[in-house]
């Protein structure tokens, strides 16, 4: 059996989603790089593979309805039918919760958490009819547990994202499609590059393996969710965390 599917990878520009992109396409998959940056995801699809025919990078805002239904449609068109989706864009803006303007609060809500819901809602229902789907969704440690260095809107979003993880995965768990989250702590990405080095530093002594995540363990989990023996997990959440959170 051909177990290679189309996968749909958002904020795969870099960081986790690029790692997700990279170990996805490695798997034999052929994979569809959403981002914003439509530079950074298309040096990355080239990576993968320059000829464009297994990697291609698409841009699309997350936040935006219309530009998502339309790059679904140009996905399907160009790609195929995508069996695989990892719900992967988000924006940190670290910030006192007192000094949150309300635009950035829901600029924070609007890529982290609608853009699950209108990808998911786009691509999932494919899915269903073909009796067969992953969705896996990039959570956080602060929706578990509050973030401070990433913000309260940060935060909220990645709890948001918990909750609706589990609406979509009982409403798609009996055509085959399994939708489940994926909980990092801090992981070494370029956007903590943009945040004070001194929170950083606290952080990471703070986790009792001793260091960040990598992108790579996180893309290896994601991964392995995506995968064809994993249809009796659904509705769950993943903790990759070094120790910090543990139950």
């Amino acid at each position: 059996m051909d177990t290679r599917r189309i996968a749909v990878v958002t904020g795969a520009g870099r960081g986790i989603g690029a790692a997700v992109a990279e170990r996805l396409h490695e798997l034999g998959h052929r994979v569809a790089l959403l981002d914003v940056a439509a530079d950074s995801a298309a040096a990355k699809a080239r990576e993968l593979d320059a000829s464009g025919t297994t990697a291609r990078a698409f841009a699309v805002d997350v936040r935006d309805p219309a530009a998502v239904r339309s790059v679904a449609e140009q996905v399907r068109r160009e790609f195929g039918t995508p069996e695989i989706l990892v719900n992967n864009a988000a924006r940190t803006q670290s910030r006192s919760v007192w000094d949150i303007e309300v635009t950035e609060w829901d600029d924070v809500l609007a890529t982290n958490l609608r853009g699950v819901f209108l990808l998911t809602r786009e691509l999932a229902p494919a899915m269903r009819e073909r009796g067969w789907g992953r969705v896996v969704n990039l959570a956080s440690l602060a929706g578990q547990q509050g973030g401070l260095v990433a913000g309260a809107h940060y935060a909220s979003s990645k709890a948001g994202v918990l909750v609706l993880t589990k609406v979509f995965a009982k409403e798609l768990a009996a055509s085959g499609v399994t939708v489940n989250a994926v909980a990092p702590a801090a992981t070494r990405t370029p956007v903590m590059d943009e945040m004070d080095a001194g929170q950083l530093e606290a952080a990471e002594a703070a986790i009792p393996v001793g260091r960040f995540g990598r992108a790579g363990e996180v893309a290896d989990l994601v991964a392995y969710l995506c995968g064809e023996n994993t249809g009796y997990i659904t509705g769950a959440t993943f903790d990759i965390n070094g120790g910090l959170f543990m139950r």
